[in-house]
């Protein structure tokens, strides 16, 4: 069972030329081409460097990853995403903006958080927008739940930040209510500024829309113990 939905692909060529150069050098798949997990990821060989660790899951075509990749420059960024045109939009914008902390993962974030982290490996973890799988029948499909919840409490280091966002009144409640019962993580309320990352998202063309149909946003936050 996943929390995404299966589409078709298509690149165009100068999508596809930059995924050639450029995948082999940034980007990982989750599962091998038999299905097995990746192994566990060297975080500072694959950087380059030693700084702390954000992980977005579900980026998107990465509009939010480069813009915070852009103003946290002394934080590495890794991007996950089961599209490949997201993530060819996002390897397209890497190169011409010249950004060298972002990495891009193709499969589930769960399976990126079970095989190829460690625990306390991040110093926040970003989802953005989560599909919402709004019918009833569907919502063992969302990607927030109490075991997603707990997995990522463990791979963040104690002060990393949770922080989710949705448009969806219903989800945004399942999810605080799971954020909150999470015995490791403790909600963020008052003075952001302390936090080891930003929490200021860019407005999306998703989000945007969003607003335009008087959809409110809900930004959830939440802190590892120590």
């Amino acid at each position: 069972m996943t929390s995404f939905r299966t589409r078709r692909t298509t690149l165009s060529r100068g999508q596809q030329e930059t995924w050639e150069r450029l995948w082999p050098v940034l980007g990982r798949q989750a599962r091998d081409a038999d299905g097995r997990p990746a192994p566990r990821l060297d975080l500072e060989e694959w950087f380059g460097r030693s700084a702390p660790v954000v992980l977005e899951i579900g980026c998107g075509s990465g509009v939010s990853t480069l813009a915070m990749a852009q103003q946290e420059p002394h934080l590495d960024f890794i991007a996950v995403e089961v599209y490949k045109r997201g993530l060819a939009q996002l390897l397209s914008a890497i190169d011409r903006a010249g950004v060298s902390n972002i990495r891009l993962i193709r499969g589930d974030g769960v399976d990126v958080l079970e095989h190829l982290l460690g625990p306390e490996s991040l110093i926040g973890v970003r989802v953005f927008f989560p599909d919402p799988w709004p019918k009833a029948r569907h919502h063992k499909r969302r990607l927030l739940q109490p075991a997603t919840v707990a997995l990522i409490a463990d791979r963040l280091k104690p002060g990393g930040v949770l922080h989710v966002a949705t448009d969806h009144a219903g989800y945004a409640e399942f999810i605080a209510e799971t954020g909150d019962a999470e015995p490791r993580l403790e909600r963020v309320t008052g003075d952001l500024s302390a936090l080891p990352i930003s929490v200021r998202r860019p407005v999306t063309k998703y989000e945007g829309k969003a607003r335009e149909a008087n959809r409110a946003v809900a930004d959830l936050l939440w802190s590892r113990k120590a």
